[in-house]
């Protein structure tokens, strides 16, 4: 027995779930806060658990270069080293294929980095990734692929897809099954509809625990992306669980939940929250504009998280951010997460609910005044 997952309810595609593993439960539809690093920039994990986060991510391949495998594993793990007890998933590293290519060579085997940090030669191959992964104790650990970019030719997405399809059967073989933990499998093929079939048929006959829809969000454009994920769900098993990597905005969370995917991670609400950039039910708020130097009021009536509720002003916020102060970063990250973490609580209820149609177009409706700072 790996990890268990439940399908609790259904409204048309969407669907709320109970993925159980061995360092806690997670209600999905979930969000996974991201912690490159092993930290979720600017904020502790005693933050994060206030919250409501069940689970977070980490990378494979930047956690390789620093610290590197033997000390996080000789301290007992990646929970234990930054201090979180509960789940994490971690990226296999297959990503850093594609934004680091001009730094990468691939080959049948594997890839060879040219390090960003030092410029050393760093050898990263599916039976390495595992391993990594496993050094760091991942509760979900994912396939090492490779990420295709935007655009290719079809030629060229076959060819990658193919040699994704080999690594994640070499991960498998590599990968030692215990109870609590799960593999994760990742469908490839770009915006090709066949591709995505014959990836997903693969990935279904070597068996995992999940199955996540990648090469996504890579400069497609949003209409493209939902149309080949539309398509790309439908391959993929009922009973277990879907998780489209990198995305994204909250109306595309919203739109990939109504078709049927569990769990979503991305930097967006951390990287926004350094820039200045906060997420409200109503639009999106740049603290950076000169209108908010003299506003008394928090970021948002009626928000939960610690900066609202405590009536951080808007007027503060602008001048930590006027002033260079890193504490305004904090503030708006944990604003931004506890954003995130609600969106998917009041996904999950509408699900249970019954009422998901009516609930999304009304959230949808409401971020489409996003386009555009709101203030009033």
């Amino acid at each position: 027995m790996t990890i268990s997952f439940n399908v609790k309810n259904t409204d048309g595609f969407a669907r709320s779930g109970l993925l159980e593993t061995a360092h806690g439960k997670i209600k999905t539809p979930v969000f996974m806060p991201v912690g490159t690093y092993g930290a979720v920039k600017g904020i502790q994990p005693d933050d994060l658990k206030y919250i409501g986060a069940e689970i977070i991510l980490s990378n494979t391949y930047h956690l390789m270069e620093r610290p590197g495998k033997d000390i996080i594993r000789d301290i007992g793990g990646l929970r234990k080293f930054m201090n979180w007890d509960g789940p994490i998933l971690t990226d296999s590293g297959g990503f850093q294929v594609m934004s680091l290519q001009n730094m990468a060579k691939i080959d049948n085997d594997g890839v060879t980095f040219k390090s960003h940090i030092d410029g050393s030669l760093i050898r990263l191959t599916p039976k390495d990734s595992i391993e990594m992964q496993n050094a760091l104790d991942s509760t979900i650990t994912m396939v090492f692929d490779e990420c295709t970019s935007y655009p290719v030719k079809k030629d060229l997405a076959l060819y990658s897809m193919n040699l994704s399809m080999k690594w994640a059967k070499l991960c498998r073989d590599n990968f030692i099954d215990k109870n609590g933990y799960g593999l994760f499998g990742i469908v490839q093929g770009s915006t090709f509809n066949d591709l995505r079939q014959i990836s997903s048929e693969n990935l279904i006959n070597i068996g995992f625990d999940g199955y996540a829809i990648g090469g996504l969000a890579v400069g497609e454009g949003h209409e493209v992306m939902i149309n080949t994920l539309k398509s790309s769900i439908n391959y993929l098993p009922i009973n277990k669980p879907r998780y489209l990597m990198g995305v994204g905005y909250p109306k595309d969370i919203i739109e990939a939940v109504n078709l049927g995917v569990d769990m979503f991670d991305c930097v967006i609400p951390t990287r926004s929250g350094r820039t200045g950039k906060v997420f409200t039910k109503n639009g999106t708020l740049n603290i950076k504009n000169s209108r908010h130097k003299n506003d008394p009021r928090s970021i948002e009536e009626g928000c939960s998280c610690k900066i609202c509720s405590n009536n951080i002003s808007r007027a503060y916020l602008y001048h930590l951010f006027n002033t260079k102060e890193m504490l305004g970063a904090t503030y708006l990250t944990i604003h931004n997460i506890n954003h995130y973490i609600q969106l998917m609580s009041t996904l999950r209820k509408a699900i249970n609910n019954n009422n998901f149609n009516e609930a999304s177009k009304f959230l949808l409706n409401e971020y489409k005044k996003g386009d555009i700072e709101i203030y009033n």
